[in-house]
């Protein structure tokens, strides 16, 4: 990949204030690769994933389009289930994720942003140039999750149980946006974030 455009991980555990942060980068200007976003897009009626899923877990597709509370209900707590969604889903993702960075070159950009929840888990650090990991305290983590609709407790400590420990995250973290102070606080961080990452330089090799 080119060796002038510089990958930026952004990634986060579950209600840390990722989503949020993602917005902070593109109204600065910066390409953002939204790998849930993708999800919701292959997932959609005629998406690329629709009939792979639909034969890996029969009912879990309906009109057309995944089912996705369904889904959730077949993987969530079987990680034999999960492992086979995601032999499906990941390689899809891997491929709009390479057209989103090639048209970012073609465009003669300096800098994206790939915002990938599960960038440690999936061990995408090897494919980007700096990592951003947005944090907030736990008890406001909670607070987040559990207003969302169709969440439990127990459904809260299964993902977390999956995910790379926040503090793990911060520590391996090139930068950090804290989430929790405020959104003066978050964008005042993703500015310096796009400067030192603008100036920083491209890893010698790129696996993509």
């Amino acid at each position: 990949m080119g060796s002038r455009l510089i990958l930026l991980g952004l990634t986060g555990s579950i209600g840390m204030g990722k989503s949020e942060t993602t917005k902070m980068f593109r109204r600065l200007g910066v390409p953002v690769y939204d790998a849930d976003a993708t999800v919701h897009k292959v997932y959609a009626r005629g998406g690329e994933a629709v009939a792979p899923i639909g034969a890996a877990f029969p009912g879990a597709v309906r009109d057309g389009a995944v089912d996705r509370p369904a889904l959730s209900r077949m993987v969530v707590g079987n990680d034999v289930e999960l492992r086979r969604l995601e032999r499906i889903t990941h390689p899809l993702l891997r491929r709009h994720q390479k057209r989103f960075l090639q048209a970012a070159l073609a465009a003669g950009r300096r800098l994206v942003v790939l915002d990938v929840p599960l960038l440690f888990e999936t061990r995408g650090t090897k494919r980007v140039d700096r990592v951003a990991v947005a944090s907030a305290p736990a008890f406001v983590q909670r607070a987040r999750v559990l207003r969302r609709p169709d969440m439990t407790p127990e459904k809260f400590a299964y993902i977390l149980g999956r995910q790379t420990p926040d503090k793990v995250k911060r520590a391996k973290a090139d930068f950090l946006v804290p989430t929790g102070l405020g959104k003066r606080v978050a964008l005042d961080a993703v500015r310096r974030i796009i400067k030192a990452a603008r100036r920083a330089a491209p890893k010698r090799r790129r696996t993509l």
